[in-house]
């Protein structure tokens, strides 16, 4: 028998790998059940009436990922022939399949980013096609709030959203990590999270929140909305297979993170920034300062030709990251700062050989 104890992976790919605590454990196999179909799910429908009230809006639906999330709710604000507005790098254009022009003939209108991860609102506006039968019809803004970790700024999404309601625009918005949104605003604002929460909300007609991201349960995401909406949202996700029966015992998860695992997401964030800090001033890493729980590190000159070997040299001494040129760092409720310290220790040990 050896006689140390193997220290645990420090898997910084995603805050996806999170794995469910003991506690939420115990209050997924403590879950009342129903049939979700009949709508008598009585854990589904807390989840549901509980993120609806503390957003602000009329109701919601427990679906299982993001990704059907965005896709009922691009469908439910758009025909077939419509056209939504969305960022070159959001995740329900770039990377979830082209299911809305897929599967339901909407056309995505993808604009580039500004650096700090905004649509310009001059590029929003010329995107804005006239009412004529050449073009499709311009129905919906989605923006995502964080992306690639950044914190949208509150003043342009709200010019933003008004824009498009001005102009006869739906507006959804991809909050997959919209805790981690709130965090940060929270922090500049010293308001509460979930009034931040709120807030940027408020900016939008309908809003996708993932809990299997930061706040750690194994499964699911929450659309919220109108009611009328949310029927529309319904049917189409009845139509893309994702009628449920006793997922209570998921909803439970997303429950007990709602109320316990929003408040922690300070310490991902600190956690973030104490690992950009370790790699700060090593020759070859150019490190962009992190805003909530995500770290885009680039390999620079000869450091690029390496890069395979960085990766290979991080997982040998149980180290995970994303990317190739770029790394990505994702901080979350698995590791904790013993972890990040390993993770940094490993990255300069790499560079020292």
């Amino acid at each position: 028998m050896p006689s140390h104890v193997e220290s645990p992976i420090v898997d910084l790919r995603s805050d996806t790998v999170t794995r469910p605590t003991a506690a939420m454990r115990d209050a997924m196999s403590a879950a009342p059940l129903g049939d979700d179909v009949f709508g008598d799910d009585p854990s589904i429908n807390l989840l549901q009436t509980t993120l609806a009230e503390r957003l602000g809006f009329e109701a919601a639906l427990f679906v299982p990922t993001g990704t059907q999330s965005n896709l009922c709710a691009i469908l439910a604000h758009c025909q077939r022939g419509d056209e939504y507005i969305v960022g070159q790098m959001a995740h329900a254009y770039r990377w979830e399949g082209g299911g809305a022009a897929v599967l339901g003939s909407v056309q995505p209108q993808p604009l580039e980013h500004q650096a700090d991860g905004m649509l310009a609102l001059a590029a929003i506006e010329a995107a804005i096609k006239p009412d004529d039968v050449h073009y499709a019809r311009t129905r919906l803004l989605a923006l995502e709030n964080t992306i690639g970790g950044k914190l949208l700024p509150f003043d342009q999404v709200l010019a933003a959203t008004q824009l498009a309601q001005h102009r006869g625009l739906a507006r959804h918005l991809d909050g997959a990590r919209l805790f981690n949104a709130a965090t940060a605003q929270a922090a500049l604002s010293g308001d509460e999270v979930f009034h931040e929460a709120r807030r940027i909300a408020g900016c939008f007609d309908s809003v996708s929140v993932c809990f299997s991201k930061g706040l750690g349960a194994p499964v699911g995401s929450v659309l919220c909305g109108s009611r009328d909406f949310i029927k529309r949202a319904h049917r189409l996700r009845k139509m893309v297979g994702g009628g449920m029966r006793q997922a209570g015992v998921l909803a439970a998860g997303a429950l007990h993170a709602l109320d316990n695992h929003v408040d922690r997401l300070t310490d991902d964030h600190a956690n973030c920034k104490r690992l950009a800090d370790g790699l700060a001033g090593i020759d070859g890493l150019q490190v962009e300062t992190p805003q909530t729980n995500i770290l885009f590190v680039e390999l620079t000159g000869g450091a690029r030709e390496r890069s395979a070997d960085l990766l290979a040299h991080l997982k040998r001494h149980g180290v995970l990251a994303l990317g190739l040129y770029q790394l990505r760092f994702v901080t979350h409720l698995d590791v904790d700062s013993a972890g990040i310290d390993r993770a940094i220790a490993a990255v300069r040990s790499f560079f020292k050989a």
